[in-house]
């Protein structure tokens, strides 16, 4: 007897009635339908299997694991190019650890179909149940941290949202970013957390463009001295400038624009110096410096100028 039969019986009850099919599509009317995709429907098998297993054992939790659903023109064999994998998987995992404040490794436990679906799991801790689907582990691991707060990063560059929260966070997103950008892919996110619950999240083209208008620079310029002792000249035209004697004391590398000028002034290894210089930062849409760069203006107004060769 097929898990089915039933089915069949009451179809063969109801043949001879002919409102029956009318009455069946009416009943479906008022239930409605519920669209649900695979990994809401796996939350449910996950849940429902965590309950079970703490009927026996309260302090159950189930196995954490990670699925990467990589989407674009090349995924429909749900195969996992190299060049893809080289290209994405270990920034994720630096993307993680940023995101937990702390080290975490993964590790690839399959791929399938559906698109191309990366499943993966942290390294598992040795404490383990008998049961292999069930660990005895704190309900929040660093791998749960990291992609609590990696979701919401993720939703809130799909919706365009201020990120100034997660900034610590942006260099290695920016990785993940560049790399998706480079191969034609979007990326959804679902964590399957040992609590039974899920979190899922999608960097598509919308959020990778956000990344990149975030990371564009503005010039702030401002004048400034500095004074010490010359401890490096270079013939490229850099002097640098150490401010103290102590070890840890601030030096700036000065650019000159004319290097022959810096030649003509004849300076000397240990010679004490006053720039006037321009302090250039780029700074990026949150305010982030990317770079920043000293370049001579001239002597200060103390300084007795170096004598410039003819």
């Amino acid at each position: 007897m097929t898990g089915d039969s039933w089915r069949e019986r009451r179809r063969a009850l109801r043949g001879d009635d002919p409102d029956a099919s009318r009455r069946a599509a009416q009943l479906l009317d008022a239930l409605g339908s519920e669209e649900r995709d695979d990994e809401e429907v796996e939350a449910d098998h996950r849940a429902s299997r965590l309950a079970a297993a703490r009927e026996y054992a309260p302090d159950a939790q189930l196995d954490e694991e990670l699925q990467l659903r990589l989407t674009g023109p090349d995924t429909d064999g749900g195969a996992l190019r190299f060049q893809w994998g080289d290209a994405l998987l270990e920034p994720v995992e630096n993307l993680v650890s940023a995101a937990a404040g702390t080290p975490v490794q993964l590790e690839l436990t399959g791929i399938s179909a559906g698109s191309t679906v990366v499943h993966a799991r942290p390294v598992p801790t040795p404490v383990e149940s008998s049961h292999p689907d069930v660990l005895l582990a704190p309900a929040t691991s660093a791998a749960a941290t990291g992609l609590g707060t990696l979701t919401l990063l993720l939703d809130a560059l799909e919706s365009e949202r201020d990120i100034r929260e997660w900034t610590k966070l942006f260099d290695a997103l920016e990785s993940v970013s560049r790399a998706l950008s480079r191969h034609a892919l979007d990326l959804g996110v679902t964590w399957y957390g040992a609590d039974g619950s899920m979190r899922r999240a999608r960097l598509t083209e919308r959020g990778r463009s956000y990344v990149k208008r975030l990371r564009e620079t503005r010039d702030r310029d401002q004048e400034m001295i500095v004074s010490g002792r010359i401890t490096e000249l270079r013939e490229s035209g850099v002097v640098k400038v150490k401010t103290g004697t102590a070890k840890n004391s601030l030096a700036y590398e000065v650019h000159f624009e004319d290097p022959e000028e810096l030649l003509r002034m004849r300076p000397g290894l240990g010679d004490n110096v006053h720039f006037r210089v321009r302090f250039r930062q780029q700074l990026d849409s949150m305010g982030i410096a990317r770079s920043a760069e000293y370049t001579y203006l001239g002597p200060a107004a103390e300084q007795t100028s170096l004598r410039l060769e003819p």
